[in-house]
């Protein structure tokens, strides 16, 4: 019987190098050199464990990537440390199943021949990318494409998403692999050195494309980042100094700009509650000609919403479509909700906002309003932004502690920017608060865990990149053509 575990550990290696090509570490190249030893390990001439060996990449995958969902667990979720471990360990090997499917398909499925088998590894590992993107709710995080975003082939994103640029990063890191590994095969050299070559020209020539156009004058924006602990935000001994400072900053800070920006969940009540704070900013934004933009929670006779409003110059109330499993809701309520403390975090009852809101107004212009996780779904992004001027995403990264996690959504959301050629505004409780550019480029931001105001100029913008308008389904559609049509036949 061989011995797997050489291959298992390698495989793992590679999973744990991942993480590191993404933010805050930028070493992008990591990306495709873990993709690649994966797609080596899965050799179909000499794998005979697929499943485990998806497995082992997938449990260092997640586990490097995803395991500050523990910070949420333990720190916030008042959950004892054994039981934070055990749910923070069944989370992330529950998400490595899905490797070992994947693992698994591209061995079933994969040619004799190496080009194909590259191809097909590149298309399975895009479309396992987008089932994450739905699969219970769906977690699109630690995409291949990311890493991308400040490389030389930046220029592909605004043409082929996150999808087709996941799919040109792995199948760049399958070619230099199976050159290193077999160093004496001068065709694979020039394969893969033509193939990064031609890549990197073409990448730059897009980068040159000015898929959209400015409109009107730039916007003066503020947006605010209020390092409020959450242990203080649902606590009534705070809530009259947070809607103090909520007013008052709102008022001055309208004086000198367009738009002003509130995180997540600034006001820590119901709209209906707190009327006469709303009723005061909106009248100091309508004397400045300003439009305040804040997330508060709200309610009807429909349910309870985690939202958006536009107040003074601008108008609307988005409620949040992609609410977070046990944040926000609760799965399986009538059975879990007061079992621990960490299913019954505060403003975990909410619903699903509908899915045909007009956007927010700003100064007469729409604006796709995205809370939270919602900008990590690309094509829920495509969707609502397509025609809109500019993006705002507001959040509260307080969950994610100081792990990597406040920088990897950040990393999404100047990927959306790109993608859909739009300026960004983003406001978080505690970081990463930042305006950027169409281009993905920060234009200011302020360090975490600070309590700070991100002043400068925005550029509403309109026309669409080829990405807004067909979003990932020519991608999706090219992987699984590839991946079947590569098979070798009987």
């Amino acid at each position: 019987m061989p011995n797997n575990w050489p291959r298992w550990g390698l495989a793992c290696v590679a999973g744990l190098i991942f993480p590191l090509g993404l933010a805050p570490f930028d070493w992008w190249p990591l990306v495709g050199l873990s993709a690649g030893l994966l797609f080596f390990c899965l050799n179909p001439a000499h794998c005979r464990t697929p499943l485990r060996t998806g497995f082992f990449f997938g449990a260092g995958f997640f586990g490097a990537g995803v395991s500050g969902v523990y910070i949420s667990i333990h720190v916030y979720g008042n959950t004892p440390v054994p039981l934070a471990t055990v749910l923070t360990v069944m989370f992330c090997g529950g998400l490595a199943l899905l490797f070992t499917l994947q693992a698994l398909l591209f061995n079933r499925l994969a040619s004799r021949h190496l080009g194909w088998q590259v191809i097909q590894f590149a298309s399975v590992w895009v479309l396992f990318e987008w089932v994450r993107s739905w699969l219970l709710t769906g977690f699109p995080w630690s995409y291949a494409g990311y890493g991308m975003l400040d490389s030389p082939f930046a220029g592909w994103i605004p043409v082929i998403g996150v999808y087709g640029s996941s799919w040109l990063i792995v199948l760049l890191g399958c070619l230099w692999v199976s050159a290193l590994s077999r160093p004496q095969r001068a065709p694979r050299w020039i394969i893969t050195l033509f193939c990064s070559t031609a890549l990197w020209l073409s990448g730059s020539l897009w980068s040159g494309v000015q898929w959209t156009q400015p409109l009107g004058t730039p916007f003066r924006v503020a947006a605010v980042q209020p390092n409020v602990p959450l242990k203080e935000k649902w606590n009534p001994r705070y809530r009259g100094g947070i809607l103090r400072d909520f007013v008052e900053r709102s008022a001055r800070l309208s004086e000198s700009h367009d738009i002003v920006v509130w995180p997540e969940s600034a006001i820590p009540g119901y709209r209906d509650q707190l009327e006469a704070v709303i009723s005061q900013a909106d009248q100091d934004a309508t004397n400045s000609a300003t439009t305040l933009i804040t997330g508060i929670p709200t309610r009807d006779t429909g349910g309870r919403y985690n939202s958006v409003v536009a107040l003074g110059n601008g108008s609307g109330t988005y409620n949040k479509q992609k609410l977070v499993p046990f944040g926000e809701y609760v799965p399986l309520e009538g059975w879990l909700r007061g079992l621990i403390a960490f299913f019954d975090l505060p403003m975990s009852q909410f619903s699903e906002g509908s899915s045909d809101q007009p956007p927010l107004m700003a100064h007469g212009l729409p604006v796709a309003s995205l809370i939270c996780y919602e900008v990590v779904y690309p094509d829920f992004v495509q969707r609502l932004g397509r025609d809109a001027a500019l993006l705002i995403t507001i959040s509260n990264d307080t969950w994610f502690g100081d792990s990597v996690g406040p920088w990897q959504h950040f990393q999404m959301a100047r990927y959306r920017a790109v993608e859909m050629g739009r300026d960004l505004i983003r406001s978080t409780n505690d970081g990463i608060t930042a305006l950027v550019d169409a281009g993905g480029r920060v234009i200011a931001t302020s360090p975490q865990f600070t309590d700070a105001v991100v002043m400068g100029a925005v550029q509403p913008r309109t026309g669409h990149t080829p990405y807004a308008l067909t979003g990932s389904l020519p991608v999706l559609v090219f992987a699984l053509i590839t991946l079947v049509l590569g098979r070798d036949r009987p």
